[in-house]
């Protein structure tokens, strides 16, 4: 079974003992209310040619969100090509939270059709209807939908959400072709360090051309789990005269708890100032060797 197949499978399981949870523990339900949800979910398991229509009288019906809630996560297990017809239909006609559940209901589904409908609801949502989007996108891991978001993004805060998602879809290579992006911006920094993407990391930390961006790629890399990261940032600071690239890069080095490089740099300088704000990071960074630097200070004569 693919990963995100379970994974589907998993927070459809969660969303209906929440919603049950929710429901049973929710005073303003009704006791009407509580048995229309208990007659739902008794067709969980019900032929979908029964189930459908008595979903679809609920949906058009006159009743509270928390029973078309639970009507949508039903209608999520009918397994009929009327059913996404029918939840993509709610998505578009409804609003706020009920809205906000069929969307994500849709990428629990994760029904090609039903998927390529989502980029319309988008385009016409407010910000809460567009993270909701990109949450059921990411659930049907939908790399492609979300890089047609991203690459059509009209402002930064748009641009940002859909590269974070990207990140957490680990879509590397989509990623890297948005690195020409202009004005690219700290977001992406951060997606290459969540989607541990140490090379391109790498190549914008050595990269002098765009200051701002070096520093953020520099820092970026304490966050990447890799063992070519330590000795890097550790390279980096050695290379360089700039105040400020050495600062990222011992960040980076107590981000990683990468000690073992701030003790090197400590041992080979002979700069007071230098060593003692070396000193500074081991302390911050709780290293071991501290102690043996402690004892050689405290030894030295004036």
């Amino acid at each position: 079974m693919k990963m995100h197949t379970y994974l589907k499978l998993t927070i459809s399981v969660l969303v209906l003992l929440a919603t049950s949870m929710a429901f049973s523990q929710d005073e303003d339900t009704s006791e009407k209310d509580e048995l229309k949800i208990a007659a739902l979910e008794a067709m969980i398991s019900a032929p979908p040619e029964l189930a459908l229509p008595r979903v679809r009288k609920i949906l058009e019906g006159n009743n509270s969100d928390e029973v078309k809630e639970s009507a949508l996560f039903i209608l999520s297990q009918i397994d009929l090509p009327e059913a996404q017809t029918l939840l993509v239909e709610t998505a578009k006609q409804v609003s706020g939270v009920l809205q906000v559940e069929a969307i994500q209901t849709i990428g629990i589904g994760g029904d090609p059709a039903a998927l390529s409908e989502l980029k319309g609801i988008y385009d016409v949502g407010d910000v809460e209807v567009r993270e909701a989007v990109l949450n059921a996108l990411m659930i049907a891991h939908d790399v492609d939908a979300v890089m047609e978001i991203a690459t059509a993004a009209k402002d930064d805060a748009e641009f940002e959400a859909a590269v974070e998602m990207l990140a957490v879809m680990d879509a590397t290579e989509e990623l890297r072709s948005l690195r020409n992006r202009p004005g690219m911006s700290e977001a992406l920094i951060e997606a290459f360090a969540i989607s541990g993407d140490a090379e391109t990391l790498r190549e914008l930390a050595l990269d002098g051309s765009n200051k701002e961006r070096q520093l953020e790629a520099i820092e970026a890399l304490g966050i990447v789990d890799h063992e070519e990261i330590g000795p890097t940032l550790v390279s980096i600071y050695k290379g360089s005269d700039d105040k400020e690239i050495r600062e990222a890069a011992l960040e980076g080095m107590l981000i990683a708890d990468y000690d073992d490089g701030v003790l090197e740099l400590y041992r080979t300088s002979q700069d007071p100032r230098e060593k003692t704000d070396l000193l500074g990071y081991l302390t911050m960074m709780d290293s071991d060797g501290i102690w043996e630097i402690i004892d050689a200070a405290l030894e030295e004569d004036d």
